[in-house]
């Protein structure tokens, strides 16, 4: 083993070591934007399944409204939506209030709900018997019967809380995500609409050009289009762009929009006074990150960048005393 790192410690071996990784990362810098997937395209086809959903739904329920039912096909069940079916995880887990956190996240289908819901059930169970199986094999002989029972329950609690803590950290990096390009997004809506364009193809329009910024606000503007041409209500299809986002930024100009619907009050002028009112908070925040920012480089100042001036500083007087002596 000492050999082997000798060897390695060599001046030729280090070369042709570092000569070797700066090839690879080369050959890396190269090939990996050709792997990199079309996230846009793939949101974009999300969300026209989306709208195929909502125009399915409105072609039934205007075949059902004179009294005209059809017998539906049944659907082959799986494993999952058996087991939720059978524990009734729909009313224990309060499937409304699960639906709303997973659309923030992005996941509105039927299928990711049970998904969820089994993975709830599932993952305590999981979780604890891996704890168990690892405290009484690898662990034997330092845990005793009651220390196992306590890390099974611990793995127990921890598997519960597991899927929503997975869901919540993806809904919050969405939520960030149309943050951050919600400002440029409602400059350039304020943009269409004051040209004169309807309020469906300003959406569509921001949709095209925000997508290099931000998908997720390209997908929920998407989505919103398309709720805005097949939903009878147009003001449930922007409250629903609030509900999915989860931001008060988004819900201001939801509420602006609901009212110049309502009253027929010109938008662009709201928008004018919402698009303001954003770009000042976003630079109050700004300012008020970099006010925070002094405090939180002193430890790190401290710990790191002190003692290495130190030995700067007084290393060459201290090697100078040492020669003297």
């Amino acid at each position: 083993m000492l050999d082997t790192v000798q060897n390695l410690m060599q001046a030729e071996n280090l070369i042709v070591i570092m000569a070797s990784l700066a090839a690879f990362a080369a050959i890396f810098t190269v090939v990996a934007p050709l792997f990199d997937n079309d996230k846009l395209a793939a949101r974009t086809k999300l969300v026209t399944s989306e709208r195929d959903k909502l125009k399915a739904a409105q072609r039934a329920a205007m075949e059902t409204r004179g009294d005209v039912t059809r017998l539906r096909e049944r659907q082959s069940v799986g494993v999952f939506e058996q087991l939720v079916r059978t524990l009734n995880l729909r009313t224990v887990f309060e499937a409304e209030g699960t639906r709303e956190v997973l659309r923030r996240a992005g996941y509105r289908s039927e299928r990711h709900l049970t998904m969820f819901l089994a993975m709830r059930a599932i993952l305590p169970l999981i979780v604890s018997s891996l704890v168990f199986i690892e405290a009484s094999t690898t662990y034997a002989d330092k845990f005793t019967t009651s220390t196992r029972l306590l890390a099974t329950m611990a793995g127990l609690i921890a598997g519960s809380y597991l899927p929503g803590l997975y869901v919540k950290n993806v809904a919050n990096k969405r939520q960030g995500s149309v943050k951050n390009a919600w400002s440029d997004g409602l400059d350039l809506l304020l943009i269409c609409i004051e040209s004169g364009m309807s309020l469906e193809a300003a959406m569509g329009r921001v949709a095209r050009e925000i997508g290099s910024q931000s998908v997720p606000l390209a997908e929920e503007l998407q989505l919103t289009t398309a709720e805005l041409s097949y939903l009878p209500d147009r003001r449930k299809a922007l409250d629903n762009l609030a509900k999915r986002t989860g931001l008060e930024t988004v819900r201001s100009v939801v509420t602006a929009m609901i009212q110049a619907e309502r009253y027929g009050t010109p938008l662009g002028s709201a928008l004018r006074v919402l698009a303001e009112e954003n770009r000042k908070d976003r630079m109050m925040e700004a300012e008020r990150k970099a006010a925070a920012l002094p405090p939180k480089l002193t430890v790190p100042m401290i710990l790191f960048f002190l003692p290495v001036t130190f030995v700067v500083v007084l290393g060459p007087s201290l090697i100078t005393v040492l020669h003297a002596k």
